[in-house]
């Protein structure tokens, strides 16, 4: 009999329905950001075949609470997540105050990213308690998955790469990855040998 694994699968959220092909100023992308997160994904969009795989054959399907992350899990899954996390929400994307200045949606999370990355935050949540959050969300998982459970996430690209590091930095070992496009996705795996669990 072969050894069972704990599995994570960290996984993007589909293509969103709101527009990303306007410009915009630093106050009308953060007007812009409130639509995105109250938005869903297009409808008619294809999941790919192992993440539609991945996700009807886990044992548990979690998902962050925003509409895009619910709705991808819903079409990926076949079914209503088992679960939503208001902890996997994405990262706080702060806009920084930059005049007239026009950019493009993904211009400006760029920007802000970084910004926020160097300890711009703007009240909303800082780089470090994202991070903790992060290490909370991969405790959680953790225990979730041991026993040699899969555990399917759907969140959000920059946040599940958080998580990630979080589980990484726990023993876990990514086993495959492919970027941080839509639907893109990451597989980690902990032997049970490894989780203490198994004494």
């Amino acid at each position: 009999m072969g050894e069972r694994v704990d599995t994570v699968i960290l996984v993007r959220h589909g293509r969103p329905a709101l527009s990303k092909r306007v410009r915009l100023t630093w106050r009308g992308f953060r007007d812009w950001w409130v639509l995105y997160d109250e938005g869903g994904i297009v409808a008619d969009q294809k999941v790919p075949k192992r993440v539609r795989q991945w996700a009807r054959e886990a044992d548990l399907v979690v998902t962050s609470p925003l509409p895009r992350a619910v709705e991808s899990a819903r079409m990926a899954a076949g079914r209503e997540p088992d679960e939503q996390w208001p902890s996997l929400v994405e990262a706080a994307l702060p806009s920084p105050p930059l005049g007239p200045l026009k950019l493009r949606p993904k211009s400006w999370g760029t920007v802000a990213r970084i910004l926020w990355a160097v300890g711009y935050s703007d009240g909303m949540e800082s780089h470090g308690e994202a991070r903790a959050r992060a290490n909370a969300v991969a405790d959680d998982l953790a225990l979730r998955a041991a026993g040699g459970n899969v555990v399917y996430v759907q969140g959000h690209g920059w946040f599940n790469r958080m998580v990630k590091g979080s589980l990484m930095a726990r023993g876990w070992r990514v086993r495959s990855q492919n970027g941080d496009l839509h639907w893109s996705r990451r597989r980690l795996t902990r032997p049970r040998r490894d989780n203490g669990m198994n004494k």
